[in-house]
């Protein structure tokens, strides 16, 4: 080996040893944790190896449920949120008066604490004693019915908490994709011009190609923190999100460490290790997809 081959060596070790200690030695851990059957955390022993706990989580209706919500967040945040940050961002590079403002009044959401703004989203949406919440006062004023939010119909509920979802998520797509454009050499734009063609062929010829990277980026992203929503939840609905039906699979695995029905490792693990599979095939799918439609 050569001796800039050490040095390079040396250089990452830093960054291997994180990996290995923080997540590949986890990863190891849990894996067998789920194939241990009757583990006792007390004691620390099981007895026997087996696929009962993927059995058991796979049939658990808290699970399935928590499946559900979390595949709805995702199928619907995710390309949502990615093209109102798209069509923002392509706004706010079409102008020139004030876009530092409005760049930052758009990105205020990211630096804001997610419980805070759950807190003000559960302001607008609660029915209280006192009051049915500022959009049922919206929707009272249009000739509509109210609708309990937070306490009431399954659709109701999973709204709000896709709405939110896209709040929370949307400025930090916005500031990528401002970037991006940013970055589209202008040169292009000029002969477009010169040639005379439409806006619209401007945009899907040279502007969504040009941008496609880091679109696609965004996807892939958006897909692995959909997939762990929890803190969401908890800020709209509370912590005992299985009596509200809202529970996600991140929080099913936190649910069987440390909620009520806690002390479960091996299912937890169990748990981990399918939302880790599910992960996993939809990040190499979209990696199989971005060969034919990403231009680098």
């Amino acid at each position: 080996m050569s001796t800039n081959n050490k040095k390079a060596w040396l250089y990452l070790l830093p960054a291997l040893l994180f990996l290995i200690f923080f997540m590949v030695y986890p990863l190891i851990d849990v894996i067998i944790y789920s194939v241990e059957e009757g583990y006792n955390f007390a004691s620390q022993t099981y007895f026997g190896v087996g696929t009962y706990n993927f059995s058991y989580v796979l049939h658990d209706p808290y699970f399935l449920q928590a499946v559900k919500n979390t595949f709805i967040l995702v199928i619907i945040t995710v390309p949502v949120s990615t093209g109102l940050a798209l069509l923002i961002s392509v706004g706010l590079s079409s102008i020139r008066p004030l876009r530092e403002l409005y760049q930052t009044i758009y990105f205020l959401p990211y630096v804001t604490n997610t419980l805070a703004v759950g807190l003000v989203f559960m302001i607008l949406f609660q029915r209280t004693e006192y009051t049915d919440g500022m959009v049922n006062l919206l929707i009272n004023w249009f000739g509509g019915e109210s609708v309990d939010f937070i306490d009431g119909p399954y659709w109701a509920k999973m709204f709000v908490l896709c709405f939110y979802t896209i709040w929370v998520v949307m400025p930090f797509k916005i500031l990528v994709l401002t970037s991006a454009l940013a970055s589209v050499n202008p040169d292009y734009y000029k002969a477009a011009r010169v040639d005379g063609t439409p806006r619209l062929r401007v945009f899907t010829k040279i502007t969504l190609p040009m941008i496609s990277p880091m679109i696609f980026y965004l996807v892939i992203t958006g897909f692995i923190g959909a997939f762990k929503a929890y803190s969401d939840a908890v800020a709209l609905f509370g912590t005992d999100l299985n009596a509200a039906g809202m529970n996600t699979i991140v929080g099913y695995v936190y649910d069987m460490l440390y909620g009520d029905s806690g002390g479960y490792p091996s299912y937890a693990s169990a748990a981990a290790v399918i939302l880790f599979v599910i992960v996993l095939t939809i990040t190499c799918v979209n990696l199989l997809v971005s060969k034919k439609r990403v231009r680098y």
